[in-house]
């Protein structure tokens, strides 16, 4: 099976709870156990500690802020045996290379986070791994995506195979207008890279990963919470519950269902329509044998009984060769 395709058989659906625990491990098996019962794919989480983040330094404040909602590793191995346990996958944006020493064995699929697409150290690291792997693009260029690909490309032949490399459109931002989601950056990158593509969601709601999987997301990412009211970290108001992602769950069913085939033909459901909807050549009036045919006296009306409209160009010039009855089915025995 493709590694980017659901256990529902649409997108891959990922619930991040990366911050959202904010350093309270019980609070994150809480939202782990609320992720798996929304039947998810994957459950994915943030692996870093302040100080291997953000320069103490240069940027104190946002030191702290990480080292407050650090885990340590005995928790993050419990998380993903929670997950293991229940026959949903684990998954991590690993900011922290030393971390790969004692995570990967619960890692399938690794992600990339937007704020790491330039830190190629990070991505170097993470593709010397060998496993699939998940780019978001938020915070960048065009041009900086082509080249965060190419330069994972040029570490390991393999993620120039579909199956290893994808790409999320995102934009970095909490929460997001409407305007800003492009989600038609999603077709770009798949007919430029030939890559599966998907979607990281920053918007209020799921309208927007509705959206996104009828113009062909693969991948759906969106963050994920027990509730939105009371909190005050910027990504609870970004996130959806766990009614919400099964509500989410029936939509794509349904939108799938709507999306079908590419591949137009006539369905069973539409029944005698073809007969009933569509038009024949009938004679305008009553007419004697001998008479010639001419768009004056044919009319072209439903059901489809006798000659198909689209041949009524043949039937002009024709003779009749039996008098007929106006609105009469016509054949081609009648005429010479």
């Amino acid at each position: 099976m493709s590694n980017w395709i659901g256990r529902n058989g649409g997108p891959l659906l990922i619930a991040e709870i990366g911050g959202n625990h904010e350093g309270d491990f019980e609070y994150a098996k809480k939202l782990t156990q609320l992720a798996i019962e929304a039947n998810v794919d994957f459950i994915k989480f943030q692996l870093y500690s302040g100080d291997s983040l953000v320069s103490p330094v240069e940027n104190p404040v946002r030191n702290q802020h990480f080292k407050k909602f650090e885990l340590n590793k005995e928790f993050y191995i419990e998380l993903a045996e929670m997950c293991q346990n229940a026959g949903v996958g684990f998954m991590a944006s690993v900011w922290n290379p030393d971390y790969f020493e004692w995570i990967d064995e619960y890692m399938e699929i690794y992600k990339i986070g937007s704020g790491d697409m330039t830190a190629y150290p990070v991505l170097k690291a993470t593709a010397a791994l060998g496993k699939p792997i998940i780019l978001s693009t938020g915070l960048s260029s065009a041009e900086e995506v082509d080249d965060a690909i190419r330069f994972i490309q040029s570490c390991d032949d393999r993620y120039k195979d579909p199956e290893y490399l994808s790409v999320l459109q995102c934009t970095s931002m909490y929460p997001i207008p409407a305007e800003f989601a492009h989600l038609s950056v999603m077709a770009e990158i798949k007919a430029k890279h030939n890559l599966p593509v998907g979607y990281s969601d920053h918007t209020e709601g799921m309208y927007a990963l509705e959206i996104a999987v009828a113009m062909g997301a693969q991948i759906l990412e969106f963050h994920f919470t027990d509730s939105r009211e009371g909190k005050e970290f910027r990504d609870h108001k970004v996130s959806l519950t766990r009614d919400e992602v099964l509500e989410l769950n029936k939509k794509i069913k349904t939108i799938q269902q709507l999306k079908g085939s590419n591949i137009k033909a006539l369905q069973s459901v539409e029944g005698d329509h073809v007969i009933t909807f569509r038009r024949a050549v009938y004679p305008a009036t009553d007419l004697k044998a001998g008479t010639i045919l001419t768009p004056e006296n044919l009319v072209y009306l439903r059901p489809n009984h006798g000659i198909d409209a689209r041949d009524f160009e043949k039937v002009i010039g024709k003779e009749l060769t039996e008098d007929v009855k106006a609105f009469e089915k016509l054949n081609w025995n009648l005429l010479k």
